[in-house]
């Protein structure tokens, strides 16, 4: 049985604007390791190893093993700069081969934390 994703926010359907028009800023697909630790579903904590599917200066998709909940704090760490930054579940894809494609977004916009040498202009780092 197919699973719809959940997400705290959606646009209004009679919307007119298409979905990037809705956006803050750029995405990027990028697959940058990522340290994520917080708790799981079940209020065990839990620490992983991970990477991104997609980034932007607001946060970004993860994949994810562990169970997370919609609203949940967690804790992202990037290994190759050690920076870490607070960030809240924002989107739950469907799983698919136990993993599941997490949406995060940062408490504060963090253009730099994905260390990207050309970021797009509107992350505000060019």
């Amino acid at each position: 049985m197919r699973t719809k994703p959940q997400h705290i926010a959606t646009p209004d359907a009679k919307s007119s604007f298409p979905t990037s028009a809705l956006r803050r800023s750029k995405r990027v697909i990028l697959d940058v390791p990522l340290v994520i630790r917080g708790e799981s579903e079940d209020k065990h904590p839990f620490r992983e190893e991970t990477f991104t599917v997609t980034v932007s200066v607001h946060g970004a998709l993860v994949i994810l093993e562990s169970r997370v909940a919609l609203g949940q704090i967690v804790m992202l760490t990037n290994p190759k700069t050690s920076d870490e930054r607070e960030a809240t579940i924002i989107f739950l894809g469907p799983p698919y081969g136990g993993l599941c494609t997490v949406g995060v977004r940062f408490v504060e916009p963090a253009p730099d934390f994905w260390a990207i040498s050309s970021p797009p202009a509107d992350w505000g780092l060019s």
